[in-house]
């Protein structure tokens, strides 16, 4: 497999467009107008109810900000019970695009895609959602989320480029960062952001291998109708 090398990086790096989406929406709101006021103009793109809880957060804050549907954005509805909302080509390659390869900016260009400087996003608490024994093997598969991991990654993959911003507890750091730079990041941050956020998602995927190896097969199979 061949990689593409890149032998030299941006250590500041401004937050013209960042994507938004949160289960766990505490400090959330001063996050956004702290952004908002660090970078007048960023654009925001989020989805379902964070949209919802950044349009509050928007209103009457100091600066500008485009506020963006993520279906708005990509062309594409969210899927029946929100299972698709971030997959899409147009995301992962503003995720993944580096920083001063042609082809990326080619590809950028082709698909009107944006490079994302910023994700916020946080995962489906399900280890705690899960540890009560009585949830059965539907509560279970229902609570596993594949759009955030898969988000957290991506932009942690490129922490040359993206902030990944994982847990509302680097909220704090990450603002003041933001306000002593002109509204940019370090790649010093960022590379500790994308440890942390891959840490997360290790933790994630830990818990759900361990509740669905350790289910009963019977139960299983009485779950789904296979027992008759």
């Amino acid at each position: 497999m061949a990689f593409n090398s890149v032998k030299r990086a941006v250590d500041l790096v401004p937050a013209r467009h960042a994507l938004v989406s949160t289960y766990d929406k505490t400090g959330l709101a001063d996050l956004i107008r702290g952004l908002v006021a660090a970078s007048p103009g960023v654009r925001l793109y989020s989805t379902g109810g964070t949209y919802d809880a950044l349009l509050s957060a928007l209103d009457g804050a100091p600066g500008e900000a485009l506020l963006i549907k993520v279906s708005d954005y990509t062309g594409q509805p969210e899927m029946k019970g929100g299972l698709v909302k971030t997959l899409d080509w147009k995301i992962y390659l503003g995720l993944l695009a580096e920083s001063g390869d042609p082809s990326h900016e080619a590809d950028l260009e082709r698909a009107e895609a944006v490079p994302f400087d910023m994700v916020i996003a946080n995962l489906y608490p399900f280890a705690e959602a899960s540890a009560d024994p009585s949830s059965g093997p539907e509560d279970l598969r229902q609570r596993i989320d594949i759009g955030g991991p898969s988000m957290i990654r991506a932009a942690a993959k490129n922490y040359l480029r993206v902030a990944s911003v994982s847990d509302p507890s680097q909220y704090g750091s990450v603002l003041a960062e933001l306000r002593a730079n002109g509204g940019c990041t370090r790649l010093e941050t960022r590379r500790r952001l994308a440890a942390e956020a891959f840490g997360l998602v290790a933790r994630f995927d830990a818990a759900v291998s361990a509740r669905l190896g350790g289910l009963d097969p019977t139960l299983v199979s009485k779950a789904y109708g296979l027992d008759q």
